[in-house]
């Protein structure tokens, strides 16, 4: 006896061991094909991340390019503002050694003596004429000269606040001479005494007055300025 299987029976065993199959590839597919879209995501992040990255590396980069200009500007400033200051100490050592090497060629061309008032660095008007007349004439045509200021002070007063005003003094001639007669500042030596070589013993108020001076000397190394001293007193 021959058994028949009917056809229906055979195409639909077919059927579910096709959708069976189906199902079991996407079961195995699937999960695949989303840890391939995880990596992708991850990949892209990262792409994203270098890019990120890569554009601050960029900024910092022009940054630090930019700062490198400004610091090499600079050290170039730097560098003409020393030749400069070597240049100005050259010239001033140089003027210095012709002073000490012919310091015997240097004789006194002129001097005077101005008076202050009692705690007092200004200059009256009569000192600035004194110091018109003494430089008016001396320095016009000297190449070689320098001028010596020094300070005094009467004893009134403590030592320490007398020597400071002695020196105050001096600085005011000094700079009367630089701003007004356009003596060059490397030429003039100042000092304070304060109330040390006092021209007198001060028994009275004019005598105090004579020690509240400063004494300006201007020497010369010129042959065709040089003169007796005294031109102003």
């Amino acid at each position: 006896m021959k058994w028949t299987v009917p056809l229906t029976l055979v195409a639909s065993a077919a059927l579910l061991a096709g959708c069976a199959t189906k199902k079991y590839v996407a079961q195995q597919v699937d999960p695949v094909s989303g840890k391939l879209d995880d990596v992708s995501k991850k990949q892209q992040a990262t792409q994203q991340q270098v890019d990120t990255n890569e554009q601050k590396l960029n900024a910092t980069t022009e940054k630090a390019d930019s700062a490198d200009s400004r610091a090499g500007d600079a050290l170039n400033r730097a560098d003409a503002a020393s030749k400069k200051a070597d240049q100005v100490r050259s010239d001033l050592r140089n003027e210095l050694s012709e002073k000490i090497a012919n310091l015997d060629d240097y004789k006194s061309v002129g001097d005077a003596t101005v008076l202050f008032a009692f705690n007092s660095d200004k200059l009256t008007p009569d000192a600035k004429q004194q110091l018109d007349q003494l430089t008016g004439g001396q320095l016009g045509s000297s190449k070689r000269y320098f001028i010596a200021i020094q300070g005094f002070t009467d004893k009134i007063g403590t030592p320490e606040y007398n020597l400071d005003l002695s020196r105050r003094r001096a600085q005011a001639v000094q700079t009367y001479l630089v701003g007004e007669k356009n003596v060059p500042v490397y030429r003039i030596q100042i000092v304070g005494l304060g109330e040390d070589k006092p021209v007198n013993d001060e028994k009275t108020r004019d005598d105090r007055a004579k020690n509240r001076r400063v004494e300006v000397s201007v020497f010369s190394a010129d042959n065709a300025t040089a003169a007796s001293p005294g031109t102003a007193q």
